[in-house]
């Protein structure tokens, strides 16, 4: 990004903050969730907001925002990109850059579990709420479940998630629940990836809320997905976690996975913006190509 159009955001925000409903409201809407080819491929960047700037192995690659907000217009920019996921700071950037037209958007809610900290259980909704959403026109929220048995902060985060699914369904607007099993190791917040696990966290997701009519669920790619996804009805995205060291496998996985019924597209943030080759148009590229 140039130092003028960097600029322009900055004093934009001193000078006019106004401008960024007045974008808002100027937004495109998309005409399907699903694009064209009836899957949703959105690109995921509400990792900064709970201290996450990790990609691959450089450990605050995130944390250059001019670089992520080019790497987020490279991937929009893109035939059959259909949204993007984000917190505030990032989505009005986009707003100001012109980059969401014709796109949906999806706000992130729950970013208060800051990653490696004593408390990140207790996930508190510090980013977008519907209220919020709704103002902005955007076409749903995003919220993390992860539950620890052990830990007693669990049930503050699990009851904050089924507020904010019953709000969305009000609203008439997508809640997407990314759900784990979690539990600490050494201190470290893990999430089990066994199939078992996801299992039992998409039986729970699929249940939250006094409706489901607008949840989605946003899950991981791991063995036994035909199994795994067979414990519910509700729409289903992929979504891609950490740098693989093998991206090729790892797109074979994500294209396996696509063939299931219930799943209607990615959600992928790292993998696409921060590829190993640092071809991001190459690797967003590749990921349309499953769909």
């Amino acid at each position: 990004m140039s130092t003028d159009r960097l600029r322009e955001i900055i004093e934009t925000r001193v000078h006019n903050p106004q401008a960024i409903a007045e974008a808002a409201a100027r937004r495109v809407k998309p005409d399907s969730l699903v694009g064209e080819h009836g899957k949703a491929m959105i690109i995921a960047a509400d990792h900064p907001a709970r201290g996450a700037l990790r990609a691959g192995a450089r450990p605050m690659a995130m944390a250059d925002r001019a670089d992520l907000l080019d790497r987020l217009c490279a991937a929009l920019a893109r035939p059959g990109v259909t949204g993007v996921l984000g917190t505030a700071d990032i989505l009005e950037d986009l707003l100001l850059l012109g980059a969401l037209d014709g796109k949906s958007v999806f706000g992130s809610m729950n970013r208060g579990g800051l990653a490696g900290a004593s408390w990140e259980i207790d996930d508190r909704f510090t980013g977008y709420d519907t209220a919020g959403i709704t103002a902005m026109g955007f076409e749903g929220g995003k919220m993390l479940l992860r539950l620890d048995y052990n830990d007693d902060r669990t049930p503050a985060t699990f009851e904050a998630c089924a507020k904010a699914v019953d709000d969305l369904n009000t609203a008439r607007l997508m809640a997407m629940v990314e759900p784990f099993i979690s539990h600490r190791t050494d201190g470290v917040v893990k999430n089990d990836l066994s199939p078992d696990a996801v299992t039992r966290s998409v039986a729970i997701a699929s249940g939250i809320g006094r409706s489901s009519a607008y949840t989605w669920l946003k899950v991981p790619v791991v063995d036994e997905m035909e199994r795994v996804l067979a414990a519910s009805t509700l729409p289903a995205l992929l979504l891609g976690g950490e740098l693989a060291a093998d991206p090729e496998a790892t797109y074979a996985r994500w294209g396996a996975a696509l063939k299931l019924p219930t799943v209607k597209g990615l959600t992928v943030g790292r993998s696409l913006l921060y590829p190993a080759d640092d071809d991001v148009v190459g690797a967003v590229d590749t990921a349309v190509g499953l769909l």
